[in-house]
């Protein structure tokens, strides 16, 4: 029996308690790994051996003659990682439970090595092989500050253990660069609770209801069926919905738009959540993100 082949990237194990930690006084080349594993017995849990010597570090996979029995001995060893391709980092900040936190901690402290093991908090030990997140590019509105769904989904990937690594690319749109585009006196702005302020203008909030003025309009379609509502036309103005923006199919988009109001939408790549969007939205947004440019990635 072989080991069955490994993704090309983004290796991590579904729970660090399958990683066992071994010091060894000889060397940490394959043949002398092999020669002292071998016969030896291991945890039932144990699947991979993070074996150091000194400051060097290798990475072993293993496996057992049984995983029945607390303790079986190892039948087969293959080195994942010689001490050339593999770097220790000690993160106590990293929930090496999760494997964003781990690619965080690989491009933060070992940028370049193909294997990354990191002790991280509760001193658990995990590692990643071949670092490389999905990118999600965040659209999204300017202020509030942090932006929303950004924070937001930056808070789901601090503790998802079973989504890829993610790294997030903020884009965002600000609103007192839309009202450049539109010089005025006056601007309407949505939400007086999401801020904004722009110098050396007048500036009205639209969920306070305020005395008709002439005014230009920075918000978005719905921001637009509410005026016409309040006041019976449709100003001036530039729409700001992050949605509008179209993705090459390429890449993945995380936005929202204002006109959802329970569920997530997809289209070639981008995924939009409503503007009041739950965290439980937004984790279906990435997971479905996830998918879509990982469709087989899965921890080992």
């Amino acid at each position: 029996m072989t080991f069955a082949p490994l993704p090309a990237r983004n290796v991590v194990p579904g729970r660090y308690r399958g990683v066992a930690v071994a010091r060894v006084d000889g060397g940490l080349d394959a043949e002398s790994l092999r020669r002292h594993f071998l016969g030896r017995e291991a945890y039932r849990r144990t699947r991979f051996i993070v074996v150091r010597s000194g400051t060097n570090t290798s990475l072993l996979r293993v496996r057992k003659e049984s995983e029945e029995p607390l303790f079986s001995p190892i039948v087969e060893v293959e080195l994942l990682a010689s001490p050339a391709e593999c770097a220790f980092v000690h993160a106590p900040e990293t929930d090496t439970a999760v494997p964003s936190a781990l690619a965080h901690a690989a491009r933060r402290h070992a940028a370049g090595s193909p294997a990354v093991v990191v002790q991280g908090r509760y001193e658990h030990v995990n590692f990643i092989l071949n670092p490389d997140p999905l990118r999600i590019t965040v659209r999204e509105v300017v202020p509030p500050s942090p932006p929303k769904l950004f924070d937001q989904a930056r808070r789901i990937l601090d503790t998802a253990e079973d989504l890829p690594p993610i790294e997030l690319v903020p884009e965002l749109v600000d609103l007192e660069t839309l009202a450049r585009r539109h010089p005025a006196k006056s601007y309407l702005l949505p939400c007086r609770g999401s801020g904004g302020d722009i110098p050396e203008a007048e500036v009205h909030f639209l969920d306070e209801r305020p005395d008709r003025a002439d005014w230009t309009l920075i918000g978005c379609a719905r921001s637009r069926q509410i005026h016409q509502w309040f006041y019976g036309f449709t100003p001036p103005g530039e729409d700001f919905c992050p949605g509008l923006y179209a993705s090459d199919g390429d890449s993945a988009v995380l936005t929202k738009c204002c006109m959802q109001e329970e569920d997530i939408e997809h289209s070639k790549g981008t995924v939009s959540v409503p503007w009041g969007s739950s965290l439980e939205h937004v984790r279906r947004a990435l997971s479905s993100l996830a998918e879509h440019l990982e469709p087989t990635w899965a921890p080992v």
